[in-house]
């Protein structure tokens, strides 16, 4: 099997214009901060081949889907593309609702090829599988598996090449994933502890005399945590570990929260570590988190063959390998290529006729289907926000049409600055409330407009909210022009509910609208 490997040069094949890296800040010599990879990046299912650890994430109602990271240390982590990246392979039709589409991958690697299977819960979806000889791509057309019954589905083989596919609930099932076809029917195994809430994300794994089964419950809310029980056999019985969760963060002050759904993957030394969801709350009660679930990782030490988890900390350990991190990252996307790199996502599809860098080059030219942002076939396209305090500038040519720059959660839950003709304005979307908050006349010709998330003013108190949202846009002499300043948590996952974060990006309204290019920038180091 030949792999693209990554070297100082970037990865193979890929310019740097159109990779995508995450740089961990840098507490120190050797100290690095998680989350390892931040923003909208949730389920994180990881695996190793040789020297290198490759990760992926789930997507819900953006398109490309299933977002593939490469790392070297385990904290560098540089996104490599997306397996689902054409249309014949993710079909999320606009009556896909916001946090509906793509849930939970499995990334595995067996036999000389990277096997990944995930559950497509828009209507005609179902569980997939699909597979690479190298994990940048191209990726298989799908596999159906109608055999395999809910979400969250993994994959283990065990000695004798028999391959079984574990699924929340948690049940298990025997399959051919060449083929989607199962063997019998599922059979419950273990569902966590009594009473426990929603037992899913399972992962199976062969580790010295034991099969593992770890698995998350108790909802992926403030309750998240990780569980584990062992067997003789892929199929057990299995004996729960006497220290579960042996990870949550409930009822605790911990600055990260919502800790759960997670992978074990070992190290190049012999050392274990896992990979998971948690969140950041940010304010007064009850906290916000409005980043999403991002992914962090944490060490793993073995005691009477149960891992203990070490602490998730926000300062990571100096790592027991050299550090390799991966290229800078851009600032500016210009649109000087023929397609857009695999960070930038759209709504549900992103056909050619509404979304280009190809009809005016150097520009990305968006044509307007639906007629806002409230509407489901929006045309969209962004990127997840990343940073507590960042700052978002796009330069827009709305001669022939009308759109702008948003901040979006869902169709229900958006801010927005945007142009047509001479005219900027500042339309906001909450709950059942839309408004347009300020308005400016502006010169002909393109416009820059701009978006600033910053922590709130102080003094700060028990109704805080965690950030504010400044919207406008730049006069020609470069001064910016602030239209609103509004607050953060009506864009929150506690304010509008669902499984993602905030993606900061375009949108065409009316028309033919076109962007010269985009930056994105962190303001909190």
């Amino acid at each position: 099997m030949e792999v693209k490997r990554f070297d100082d040069k970037g990865w193979a094949g890929m310019t740097k214009e159109n990779g995508t890296s995450r740089r961990v800040h840098e507490a120190g010599p050797g100290h690095f901060t998680n989350p390892v990879i931040p923003g909208f990046h949730p389920d994180p299912s990881v695996c190793r081949v040789g020297d290198d650890y490759y990760l992926a994430c789930s997507s819900f109602e953006y398109f490309p889907g299933v977002p593939l990271f490469h790392s070297r240390d385990l904290v560098h982590w540089t996104q490599i593309g997306n397996a689902l990246d054409r249309p014949e392979q993710l079909r999320l039709p606009a009556s896909t609702p916001s946090s509906g589409g793509i849930y939970a991958p499995t990334l595995r690697h067996h036999d000389g090829r990277f096997w990944l299977i995930v559950t497509n819960c828009s209507e005609g979806g179902g569980n997939l599988i699909v597979t690479a000889t190298d994990p940048a791509g191209p990726w298989s057309d799908p596999i159906r598996a109608p055999g395999v019954p809910g979400i969250d589905p993994d994959l283990a083989w065990d000695e004798d090449g028999t391959c079984w596919c574990t699924v929340a609930g948690v049940s298990q099932v025997r399959i051919d994933p060449s083929t989607g076809k199962t063997y019998g029917t599922p059979r419950r195994l273990w569902s966590g502890g009594p009473g426990a809430k929603a037992p899913e994300a399972p992962h199976l794994y062969r580790i010295g005399d034991y099969w593992y089964l770890l698995i998350a419950e108790g909802g992926t809310e403030r309750g998240h945590g990780v569980s584990i029980a062992r067997g003789r056999t892929p199929a057990g019985p299995f004996e729960p570990c006497p220290a579960n969760p042996i990870l949550t963060h409930r009822g605790t002050d911990h600055p990260v929260q919502n800790t759960g759904h997670a992978d074990l993957v070992q190290g190049l030394d012999g050392s274990w570590w896992m990979v998971l969801l948690g969140v950041r709350p940010c304010g007064g009660t009850p906290g916000w988190h409005v980043l999403g679930r991002e992914t962090f990782l944490a060490p793993v030490t073995w005691v009477d063959d149960w891992p203990v988890v070490g602490e998730v900390a926000l300062d990571l350990p100096e790592l027991p390998w050299p550090l390799s991190p991966g290229p800078v990252v851009q600032p500016r996307d210009d649109f000087e290529l023929t397609g857009l790199g695999p960070s930038w996502i759209s709504l549900r599809d992103r056909p050619a006729a509404h979304c280009t860098t190809e009809e005016r080059p150097g520009w990305l030219t968006l044509r307007a289907r639906g007629g806002s942002l409230d509407e489901s076939d929006v045309v969209f396209t962004g990127r997840r926000q990343q940073h507590p305090s960042c700052r978002a500038r796009t330069l827009v040519d709305a001669a022939e049409g009308g759109g702008g720059l948003a901040v979006r959660l869902d169709e229900r839950h958006h801010y927005a600055v945007e142009v047509s003709g001479t005219r900027v304005r500042v339309v906001a979307r909450v709950g059942s409330l839309r408004t347009v908050v300020a308005a400016r006349s502006v010169p002909a010709g393109p416009v820059v407009l701009a978006v600033t998330i910053t922590e709130p003013p102080s003094p700060h108190g028990p109704c805080t909210g965690p950030d504010v949202v400044s919207l406008g846009f730049e006069e020609p002499d470069g001064a910016f022009t602030e239209l609103a300043t509004l607050d953060g948590r009506y864009l929150s996952t506690e304010v509008a509910g669902g499984f993602t974060g905030r993606v900061i990006g375009m949108y065409a309204a009316a028309g033919t609208v076109h962007f010269d290019w985009f930056d994105y920038e962190p303001l909190d180091g």
